[in-house]
C-alpha cells in the first residue's frame, strides 16, 4: 500500500472523507484545494493530525503540483469545479479548471512515474437512454449551446487525457465515474439535491423540484466511494481501465421529497419549478442516470453497503445536530 498519497480537492465533501479513510490506513495525506467549492471546515478535525498537510492552491499551478507530486506516491485527483448552479454561473471557470486542472496533474504525474487515480462522472453519458450505463457506452450530449453540457464535455475530455498518457506513455491511470454521491458535509450550495431538500424539509419550507420530477436518479453513500476508489488505487489489473461507482437502487425526485418529507416528519410541501426558470432557457436534463456495476464487482467486489434508507437518515440526523 502506498504510504504517501495526494488528494487534490481534499477540503471538498468526498475528499474530506477520502482523507480520514487514508488516514485510518495509516498513510500520509497531503491536499491541494483552492477552497473554490471545498471548505476548511471539513477537514479541520484533521489539522492537528501530523500526517496530514493542507496547502491552500490551485491544482493549476504547475510548480506546486511538481514540488508535492514528487514527493507522493499516488494521486488522487478529486479537484474539479461541481454541481449544475456552479457550471451554469460559471461556464469559464468550469472548463478551465476541470480541463487544464488535469492536464497539469497528469503532465507532472507521467515526469514523475506517480499513479493517478482521476474522479469523472456519470454526466459523461450524457441523454444516452440506454440503462443501466455501461463503462463502453456511446457519450451523448447536448448542444454547445447549454452550458449545462460543458461539465460532462469537460471531464470526458479529462478522461480522453488520462487514457491517452495511458497508452503514449505507459503512466498509471484508474477513471472512476461517480453517480451522485451523498452524506455528511455535502453542501446544497452548488445544486445537490439531497442537502437541499433535507434543509428545506427541516425548515419546514417548500422543497423545489426542478423539472417534472419523474426524473430517477440513484444514490451512492459516501463510505462506499471512498472504499471502492481506494480498493481500485490499489489494484494493479485497474490500471488503465475506467469503472462506474454507484448504486442500482433508483428513485424519482418527486418520490425522494416525499421520503426526506416524511422522514423529517416535516409540513414542508413539493414545489415544482420548470427548468426555464431555475437555469435558464435551454436547460437539458437526462430522465434516467443508473450504473451498471458488473465490471467493479468482477474487479474488486465492490457491493454498496448503505442503502438509501440508511443514507437519508445518516444524513438527515448529521444535519439535525448542526442545526441544533
Amino acid at each position: 500500500m502506498a504510504k504517501n498519497a495526494l488528494v487534490t480537492g481534499g477540503a471538498g465533501f468526498i475528499g474530506s472523507h477520502l482523507c480520514e479513510h487514508l488516514l485510518a490506513c495509516g498513510q500520509r495525506v497531503v491536499v491541494v484545494d483552492d477552497l473554490s467549492t471545498g471548505s476548511l471546515s471539513n477537514i479541520q478535525h484533521l489539522l492537528s493530525n501530523s500526517n496530514f498537510k493542507f496547502i491552500q492552491g490551485s491544482v493549476r499551478d504547475e510548480d506546486l503540483m511538481g514540488e508535492v507530486i514528487d514527493k507522493c506516491d499516488c494521486i488522487y485527483h478529486l479537484a474539479a469545479a461541481v454541481g449544475v448552479n456552479l457550471i451554469i454561473e460559471r461556464p469559464v471557470h468550469t472548463i478551465e479548471t476541470n480541463i487544464h486542472g488535469t492536464e497539469v496533474v497528469l503532465s507532472i504525474a507521467h515526469q514523475f512515474g506517480k499513479k493517478v487515480l482521476i474522479t469523472s462522472t456519470s454526466e459523461v453519458y450524457g441523454k444516452n437512454e440506454k440503462v443501466p450505463f455501461r463503462e463502453n457506452d456511446d457519450m451523448v450530449l447536448g448542444s454547445t449551446k447549454f452550458s449545462r453540457w460543458s461539465y460532462a464535455c469537460s471531464k470526458a475530455i479529462d478522461e480522453f487525457l488520462a487514457l491517452a498518457y495511458h497508452r503514449q506513455y505507459n503512466l498509471s491511470v484508474i477513471i472512476v465515474r461517480l453517480f451522485n454521491t451523498i452524506g455528511p458535509r455535502q453542501t446544497g450550495r452548488y445544486g445537490m439535491v439531497v442537502p437541499r431538500f433535507v434543509d428545506w424539509a427541516l425548515k419546514n419550507e417548500p422543497l423545489l423540484i426542478y423539472g417534472s420530477g419523474k426524473q430517477s436518479r440513484s444514490f451512492t453513500y459516501v463510505s462506499d466511494v471512498v472504499r471502492a476508489i481506494t480498493a481500485l488505487m490499489e489494484l494493479e489489473k485497474s490500471n488503465g481501465d475506467v469503472f462506474n461507482v454507484g448504486s442500482e437502487e433508483e428513485i424519482s425526485i418527486e418520490e425522494l421529497a416525499d421520503k426526506i418529507i416524511e422522514k423529517t416528519h416535516s409540513s414542508s410541501k413539493k414545489k415544482y419549478i420548470p427548468y426555464s426558470e431555475a437555469y435558464g432557457q435551454g436547460f437539458d436534463d437526462m430522465q434516467r442516470r443508473l450504473p451498471c456495476l458488473n465490471k467493479i464487482n468482477r474487479a474488486i467486489g465492490y457491493k454498496p453497503q448503505v442503502s438509501l434508507e440508511q443514507m437519508l437518515e445518516k444524513i438527515i440526523t448529521d444535519k439535525r445536530g448542526k442545526n441544533e
